[in-house]
């Protein structure tokens, strides 16, 4: 059962017949792994926590720079040169209190990728790097784990 403020915060859900009370629990019970922080994961971790994604990781090993702020809405002035694992955890948390928020400061690599997936429902790569993207294919295939993805390049 969603709670009272649950029900209110998802009134706009909750009326539409496409998702409902049904689809709000399943969004409530699924879990999310967002493998970069960046100019795609910022924003669609914002969009998952805001629909209530019960559930979501953060694999991220950078810094927020100054040169960020201009594509990655996460992120403000007050938070240049933290980890934008905690940075981005304290928004999201702002966001939506509701959700549980996962955070993995490291560069996903052969040596972690299974491990760091496994647990998750659904897998995006929101990274900019080709290696990384074959890199989250591949374990994602292995997984047998939905893998969503953007665009590196144009």
């Amino acid at each position: 059962m969603l709670t009272p403020s649950e029900r209110e915060r998802y009134a706009r859900h909750l009326s539409l017949s496409q998702i409902g009370e049904a689809g709000q629990l399943r969004l409530r019970a699924a879990s999310v792994v967002v493998v970069g922080a960046g100019g795609l994961g910022s924003p669609l971790l914002m969009y998952l926590a805001a629909a209530g994604v019960g559930r979501l990781g953060i694999v991220d090993f950078d810094v927020v720079d100054r040169s960020n702020l201009q594509r990655q809405l996460l992120y403000g002035e007050s938070v240049i040169g933290e980890r934008k694992v905690t940075a981005a955890a304290s928004r999201l948390r702002d966001i939506n209190p509701h959700v549980t928020i996962d955070l993995h400061d490291v560069r996903l690599s052969s040596v972690n990728a299974l491990e760091l997936l496994a647990g998750y429902d659904i897998v995006i790569d929101g990274t900019d790097t080709f290696t990384t993207r074959y890199l989250v294919s591949d374990a994602c295939v292995l997984l047998g784990k939905p893998n969503v993805y953007g665009s590196v390049f144009g």
